[in-house]
This record gives C-alpha cells, sequence and structure tokens, in this order.
C-alpha cells in the first residue's frame, strides 16, 4: 500500500531520483533548508532580542531604586537633624521662659 502511495504521488508530482539532484532540484532543496531553518531560528532571534530589553529595563528600574533608597536615608537623616535641631530649641526656649519666670 505505501508503495502504490508513493508511486501515485511520484506520478502526480513528476517527482523520481534523477528530478531531485538536477541543478534545479538542488537549489529547490537548498532553499527549503535554508527557508527550515530560518523558520526555527526566528523564534529563538526573538526571545532573545525581547529577554535582553527587559533585562535592559530591570537594570534601569533596579538603578532608580537603589538611588531613591539612598535618597531615602539622606531624608531621613535630615528629618532626624531637624527634630534634634527643634527639641534642643524648645529646651532652650524653655530654660528662658523659666528663668524668666523666677526672676
Amino acid at each position: 500500500m505505501i508503495k502504490t502511495v508513493n508511486d501515485t504521488l511520484s506520478n502526480k508530482l513528476n517527482l523520481d531520483k534523477q528530478t531531485v539532484f538536477t541543478p534545479r532540484g538542488s537549489i529547490v532543496l537548498i532553499g527549503l533548508i535554508f527557508f527550515f531553518l530560518l523558520f526555527l531560528s526566528i523564534p529563538k532571534i526573538y526571545l532573545s532580542n525581547n529577554i535582553y530589553y527587559v533585562s535592559k529595563d530591570i537594570n534601569q528600574l533596579y538603578s532608580h531604586y537603589m538611588s531613591l533608597k539612598e535618597e531615602n536615608k539622606f531624608l531621613i537623616q535630615q528629618l532626624e537633624d531637624a527634630k534634634f535641631k527643634n527639641q534642643i530649641t524648645d529646651s532652650l526656649i524653655m530654660q528662658n521662659i523659666d528663668s524668666n519666670e523666677e526672676k
């Protein structure tokens, strides 16, 4: 049965061993192989490019995150300094008020 199917296909497509190995048949075969390899390699190229650009975006966001973290530490330190300065100023004002009331 397989032989009859092969014979039928060969007759309808006019394929035999001699036509495949002609210069034209070789060019067609090479072209088919080329397009098959291209078809297999396009998804890999696409995924590699997407991974690269996503990684680039992640690195950029991470650098912004680290920068904001450092800025947050600096602002917290400034806030603590302002609170400390305010406490000292308040205590000095209260001492002045207390010393004025005693007089």
